[in-house]
């Protein structure tokens, strides 16, 4: 019976597979900590005050990207090159989703409504994160090899998930809700079309790599196929909606690593 846990156990136990998926993690986690740094660098002066916590943001993805090549490194695997089908985000971007790498790397301050969208934007990508995380954890959070990386990984995603909202709800107040609403509902209808594509691209690559028959592959596809088909429905709501977060202030502070790993 498939199920993400003997999924994932199958992923973690194969040192390809692993290779692969933590190359891929390593790669997406250290784009968002270049990001995050880029933002707070050009933050405008009208919204200084935030700039210590897009910082705090992007050193926590930068971890991230520490802890997911420590665990090759344990190994003593290293990195490989991340297929561009599986780099989600660089599809986002491309699709016109969230702030573009040429806008960050040019030395000009941002706008305020560039810095909505990318509060936006990373509400709808962070909840992904999250709730992915979750369920790592609810299986493999006691994994002698990665169970401790996935327990800070998800705790800092909460934090991430939390600061959006709160962030979000604010500039609401002071004017931005309409924008807030619109690049809302835009990001994650682009997002669950680019998660659906990258999980089967990575599930392609991974069937590949552990030799599963045709007929476990075809029903891995069905299932994303599924999921995607419920999120187009109705799912992708639970995505762009805005409620005071239990964690007021997640990102106030310095970023914390996990000994031995980040």
């Amino acid at each position: 019976m498939l199920s993400a846990r003997s999924l994932f156990q199958e992923i973690v136990d194969h040192d390809d597979s692993f290779q692969l998926f933590c190359s891929i993690a390593a790669s997406g986690e250290s784009q968002g900590g270049w990001e995050n740094a880029r933002i707070a660098a050009l933050v405008p002066d009208s919204m200084r005050d935030l700039a210590p916590k897009i910082t705090r943001h992007g050193a926590d993805e930068d971890k991230h990207g520490r802890i997911f090549r420590a665990l090759l490194r344990k190994r003593g695997l290293p990195a490989v090159p991340v297929p561009p089908e599986t780099d989600y985000t660089m599809l986002l971007e491309r699709r016109g989703i969230g702030l573009t790498h040429e806008k960050l790397r040019r030395d000009e301050p941002l706008t305020e409504e560039d810095i909505v969208v990318y509060l936006a934007h990373s509400r709808v990508t962070e909840q992904r994160a999250a709730d992915q995380m979750t369920m790592l954890v609810k299986h493999f959070g006691d994994h002698p090899e990665v169970g401790r990386a996935i327990r800070k990984i998800s705790h800092d995603e909460d934090n991430h998930l939390s600061y959006c909202h709160e962030e979000l709800l604010r500039l609401a107040r002071e004017g931005h809700g309409r924008t807030i609403h619109r690049v809302l509902r835009e990001s994650a209808l682009v997002e669950i079309v680019v998660y659906r594509d990258v999980s089967l691209a990575v599930m392609d690559h991974m069937g590949r790599l552990l030799h599963w028959p045709a007929a476990k592959s075809a029903a891995l596809a069905t299932g994303i196929r599924g999921t995607y088909a419920y999120e187009r429905f109705a799912g992708w709501h639970r995505m762009i909606s805005l409620r005071l977060p239990e964690r007021l202030g997640a990102l106030d502070g310095a970023p914390t690593g996990v000994p031995g790993l980040a």
